[in-house]
């Protein structure tokens, strides 16, 4: 399933920033997860949005994290452990520093992909985070 469709240069990507990346990330991971929702039965809106919160929240995406990195090449380790080691401003109560880093780590590596319209990689990253167990 495509999601999205963006190309942008590499000159232009390396112009944002660790945290620019993550807040990208951040609503690819958030749509692709409500539309995951929407496609899997998920019907009223209380339900879709507890359970969005669920999957968003940082120690989820955490747990997603670990899913994938047996799976990245090079490059994309590079950028999660970029991501991860940038200083965030806050961190939320229900999660501990190390998810939260994770979690911003996995959100800019997914605003990395988007904007180079990498989509199959996105959509086959994601499947793999959803999947049980």
């Amino acid at each position: 399933m495509d999601y999205f469709h963006l190309n942008a240069s590499q000159d232009q990507i390396a112009g944002i920033s660790n945290l620019g990346l993550a807040h990208l990330g951040d609503a690819v991971f958030e749509l692709m997860v409500r539309s995951w929702l929407c496609l899997h039965g998920k019907a009223s809106a209380r339900g879709l949005h507890k359970a969005t919160v669920h999957y968003v929240a940082a120690p989820a995406q955490a747990r997603a994290m670990e899913k994938i990195m047996p799976l990245l090449s090079e490059e994309e380790a590079d950028v999660y452990r970029r991501g991860r080691n940038s200083s965030p401003h806050s961190i939320p109560q229900k999660a501990s520093r190390a998810e939260y880093q994770s979690a911003t780590g996995l959100e800019a590596l997914f605003g990395w992909l988007y904007l180079q319209g990498r989509t199959e990689r996105l959509d086959a990253l994601f499947e793999r985070m959803m999947m049980e167990g």
